[in-house]
C-alpha cells in the first residue's frame, strides 16, 4: 500500500509538472493600481483567458508600474521583454498624431461620442500598431477629464504661470495654450508631485482624482468634460501567433468582452467617482461662462492644429466621425 501510494504521488506530481510545463505564461505590465477600473477590468480579462484555455495560457498582471513604468510599457512589449501590456494611447502622440485624437479638447466629451470616435479611428490605430509588431486587443475610456486646482478659477488669467500636470503631448500643448506651464508626471508619481509642490493643478479624470486622493492636496474639481482618453491593451504579434488557434480565439473573445464591460463600467462609475470627491471635501463645480468659452476656443484651435499634423488620414477620420 505504501509503495502504491508513493507511486501515485509521483505520478500526480509528474502530471502537475507536465501541465505546468505545457502552459504559457505572459507578463502584463500596467500603469495603474490594483483598485483602478482599468486594472480590475484587466483582471477579469486574464481570468476569462485562463478559464477558456483551461490554464494553458496564464497572464501575470504587474499593476502600478511595478514591472515597467508607464512610459516603458509599449517598448517592453515591442522588444519582447513582456508579451502584453496597457498604455494610455495619447501618451504615444509624439509617434503618430492619430494617437492624440481622443485628447483633442472638446471633440468628444461624452461616452456616445467617444465610442463613435473609436469606431471610426480604430482601424487606422490598429494598422499603426501592426506596423510595429503589435496587435491591439481592446480599448476602454477614462471618465471625462476635468481640472483640479488649489484655488478657484474663473478664467484662464487665473491660471497664468501655474504648473499643471500633463500626461501626453496634446495635454501639454493645451496647458501651454492656457498660459500655464505643463509638467510631465506619470500617474503613479502624482501624489508625491502634489505633496512636494511640483504642481499647482492637474488635468485628469474623476477616477484618477479618487485613486490618488486628490482632495488631500487640491480643493476644486472643475468638471469641464474636456475629452475621454482611452487605454489600449495590446499584445506582441509574435507572442500571439505562437499560441494555438484555440488560445488565440480565447484571447480575442475575452478582449471583446473586456471592451464591452470596460466601457459600461467606466460610464457607470463616473457619477460615483464625482460623488466620492465631494464626500471627501472637494468642491465640484461647473466652469464659469468665461472659462468655458476660453476653453472652447482652445479646443477649436487645437482641432485645426491636429488636422494639420494628421493630414489626409486625420481628415478622413474626423469627417467620418462628424458625419455620424
Amino acid at each position: 500500500m505504501i509503495r502504491n501510494l508513493f507511486i501515485s504521488i509521483l505520478l500526480g506530481c509528474f502530471s502537475l509538472g507536465s501541465a505546468m510545463a505545457r502552459s504559457t505564461v505572459w507578463d502584463m505590465p500596467t500603469p495603474y493600481p490594483p483598485g483602478n477600473l482599468h486594472t480590475e477590468n484587466i483582471q477579469r480579462f486574464v481570468e476569462d483567458v485562463a478559464a477558456a484555455t483551461d490554464g494553458a495560457l496564464r497572464i501575470q498582471v504587474h499593476p502600478g508600474g511595478s514591472l515597467f513604468k508607464a512610459n516603458e510599457i509599449k517598448r517592453a512589449v515591442q522588444t519582447g521583454q513582456a508579451q502584453i501590456g496597457e498604455v494610455i494611447i495619447s501618451s504615444l502622440a509624439n509617434e503618430n498624431p492619430l494617437f492624440a485624437l481622443d485628447t483633442v479638447p472638446f471633440v468628444a466629451t461624452g461616452y456616445a461620442d467617444a465610442k463613435r470616435l473609436w469606431q471610426v479611428s480604430r482601424a487606422a490605430i490598429e494598422e499603426a500598431f501592426a506596423k510595429q509588431g503589435m496587435k491591439i486587443l481592446y480599448a476602454v475610456p477614462w471618465p471625462p477629464q476635468g481640472l483640479y486646482t488649489k484655488k478657484p478659477v474663473n478664467s484662464l488669467a487665473d491660471l497664468k504661470g501655474w504648473k499643471i500636470r500633463a500626461y501626453s503631448p496634446t495635454v501639454a500643448k493645451m496647458i501651454e495654450h492656457m498660459g500655464a506651464q505643463p509638467v510631465t508626471i506619470q500617474e503613479a508619481d502624482l501624489p508625491q508631485a502634489l505633496a512636494t509642490g511640483m504642481l499647482d493643478a492637474n488635468f485628469t479624470s474623476s477616477a484618477t482624482g479618487y485613486d490618488r486622493k486628490s482632495w488631500e492636496y487640491l480643493s476644486y474639481f472643475y468638471d469641464v468634460k474636456a475629452w475621454l482618453p482611452k487605454n489600449v491593451v495590446f499584445v506582441s504579434q509574435r507572442a500571439f501567433m505562437e499560441l494555438d488557434p484555440n488560445a488565440q480565439r480565447a484571447v480575442l473573445e475575452a478582449a471583446k468582452a473586456a471592451e464591452e464591460r470596460g466601457w459600461k463600467i467606466s460610464e457607470e462609475k463616473t457619477a460615483w467617482y464625482v460623488e466620492q470627491l465631494k464626500a471627501n471635501g472637494m468642491k465640484v463645480v461647473e466652469p464659469s461662462e468665461t472659462l468655458r468659452r476660453e476653453l472652447d476656443e482652445i479646443g477649436m484651435r487645437m482641432a485645426q492644429e491636429w488636422l494639420e499634423q494628421a493630414g489626409e488620414a486625420g481628415k478622413k477620420i474626423l469627417d467620418a466621425y462628424r458625419s455620424r
